[in-house]
């Protein structure tokens, strides 16, 4: 049976879970999700006087946080989600860090970012891709809004390759991570039996890399985390290509 990925249930699904998001998400990764962000932001660290940095679903914005803190406090952030109810969050973790003034937050689709061309020195994703009913729209887009010079960094969940680590993962996965996340988020879209669903169905590796490639971003590469539990994604916006891929999403 295919994936249920429509706008409408990602959109319910992540307002339901929207007050438990970052407690499990923390508890459910022992804490290993800050470490993916914080080296995120120091493998693709933001450049001062660059321009600012685009965050797409950003949900709570703790990669927003992340890059706001690796740019001294000082570099422009915008956080853009279609979730209501995850944005207030975000809101209120930025007023509590300081970064009221310098991260701004929009509701917004990922499909079609109302910004115009080449705007951002980072246009970044965190564990949001995947959840995008067309991902290869959101790259198109992501790679759109990125300025000449600039990268687009994505962070997502993978598949460990290692047999021994995988089968132990495979467990943790899909049988105790569904069961404590819907007994403590009850919601009504299976918003924890959804999560490794979506991780086996979306393409990872080169499968991903090539999809970078097809939005029209160069030097693609890859770097896996914890033995391959997340990957992060990078490619580049070169200068003199921004012609390629024109014509692809919407120009906002």
């Amino acid at each position: 049976m295919p994936l249920d990925k429509s706008s409408t249930r990602v959109r319910k699904m992540f307002g339901e879970i929207a007050g438990w998001y970052d407690f499990l998400n923390h508890l459910l990764s022992l804490g290993i999700d800050r470490r993916w962000r914080r080296k995120t932001v120091q493998i693709v660290p933001p450049r001062e006087g660059a321009g600012p940095i685009l965050d797409v679903c950003t949900g709570t914005a703790d990669l927003a946080l992340a890059y706001w803190r690796a740019g001294g406090k000082r570099t422009r952030v915008l956080g853009a989600d279609f979730s209501r109810p995850m944005l207030a969050i975000a809101r209120e973790k930025c007023r509590r860090a300081g970064a009221g003034a310098q991260i701004a937050l929009l509701e917004a689709d990922a499909q079609h970012l109302p910004f115009p061309d080449g705007q951002f020195q980072i246009v970044s994703a965190a564990f949001g891709l995947r959840n995008v009913s067309d991902a290869a729209a959101g790259l198109r887009e992501m790679a759109r809004v990125c300025r000449p010079g600039g990268s687009v960094a994505v962070l997502e969940f993978s598949l460990p390759k290692n047999r021994l680590f995988a089968a132990i993962y495979h467990w943790y996965f899909w049988r105790l991570l569904p069961r404590v996340g819907q007994t403590l988020a009850r919601n009504s879209q299976d918003a924890y039996n959804y999560l490794p669903a979506s991780v086996k169905h979306f393409p990872q590796g080169e499968a991903l890399a090539e999809r970078f490639r097809a939005a029209g971003l160069q030097n693609v590469r890859f770097f896996p985390f914890t033995f391959g539990v997340a990957t992060l994604y990078i490619g580049d916006r070169i200068q003199g290509t921004e012609d390629r891929g024109q014509g692809c999403g919407n120009r906002g």
